[in-house]
C-alpha cells in the first residue's frame, strides 16, 4: 500500500499530518506532502485511511 496527496486539490488543512504524522507532514506553505517514498507500513494501514477519508478534498489516494 501507498500513499500519494494530489498537490493540486490539496488546500493546506493539515488533517493529513494530524491524523497520521508518521506518513504525512508539511511543507513550507502549510500544504500536506507524502513523508518518504509513500509506502504505508502495516502498522500505519488504518491511520491511512482514516487520514483519507478526513481529506476535504480528497486528495490523498492510496494506490
Amino acid at each position: 500500500m501507498k500513499v500519494k496527496i494530489d498537490s493540486e486539490r490539496c488546500q493546506g488543512h493539515g488533517r493529513c499530518y494530524d491524523l497520521a504524522p508518521g506518513l504525512f507532514g508539511e511543507d513550507e506553505e502549510g500544504y500536506g506532502q507524502v513523508l518518504g517514498d509513500g509506502v504505508v507500513p502495516q502498522e500505519e494501514a488504518q491511520a491511512a485511511r482514516l487520514a483519507m477519508a478526513n481529506c476535504p478534498e480528497r486528495a490523498i489516494e492510496i494506490l
